[in-house]
C-alpha cells in the first residue's frame, strides 16, 4: 500500500514493500549526489587531458628511442633468422674473388715485365754508350794517328825542302 503526502507541491510516494522503500532511497540518494557526481566527472576528464598532456611526449620519445635502438636489432635479428630457414642456395662468391686474383697476378706479371724491360733498355743504353765512348776514341786514335802521319810527312818535307835549299 502506499500513501501520498503533499507537502510544498512535492508529492513524496511511500512504497508499501521493503523493496520499494529500498529503491525509493537509492533514488533520492542518486539525486542528491548527481551534482558530485557531475563534479566528479569533470575533475576527472581534467586528470585525464593533463595525464594526456604529461603521456604524449615521452610517449613519442619513447617511441623514436625504439626505433634507434631496439627496431634495428631485432630487424638484424630477423633477417638472420630468414637467412638460417631460407631454403634457396645463397650465390656463390667465388666468381668475383677469381677475378681479384687473376686481376692482381696479370698485374704482378705486368710490373715485372716492366721491370725487365727497364732493366734491358739501361743495359742496352749503357752498350750504347760505352759503344759510342769506344766508337769516339778509337776515332780520335785515329784522327790523332791521322795528324801524327801528316805532321811527320810535313816535317819531312820541311826537312827535305831545307837540304835542297842548304
Amino acid at each position: 500500500m502506499s500513501l501520498t503526502l503533499k507537502r510544498r507541491r512535492v508529492v513524496i510516494e511511500v512504497p508499501a514493500t521493503w523493496t520499494g522503500r529500498m529503491k525509493a532511497q537509492a533514488m533520492r540518494t542518486g539525486r542528491r549526489m548527481a551534482p558530485m557526481a557531475d563534479q566528479a566527472k569533470m575533475a576527472a576528464a581534467q586528470r585525464f587531458e593533463d595525464a594526456r598532456y604529461w603521456a604524449a611526449p615521452r610517449l613519442e620519445t619513447a617511441a623514436h628511442g625504439f626505433e634507434d635502438q631496439v627496431a634495428p636489432k631485432v630487424s638484424s635479428m630477423l633477417t638472420r633468422a630468414a637467412r638460417k630457414i631460407d631454403p634457396t642456395p645463397t650465390r656463390s662468391r667465388r666468381w668475383p674473388m677469381l677475378v681479384l686474383l687473376t686481376g692482381v697476378a696479370v698485374g704482378a706479371m705486368g710490373y715485372m715485365f716492366y721491370r725487365r724491360n727497364a732493366q734491358q733498355w739501361t743495359e742496352h743504353m749503357k752498350e750504347s754508350a760505352s759503344d759510342a765512348s769506344r766508337w769516339a776514341s778509337e776515332k780520335a786514335d785515329r784522327a790523332a794517328e791521322s795528324a801524327d802521319r801528316l805532321a811527320t810527312n810535313v816535317s819531312n818535307k820541311a826537312d827535305e825542302t831545307s837540304r835542297k835549299m842548304s
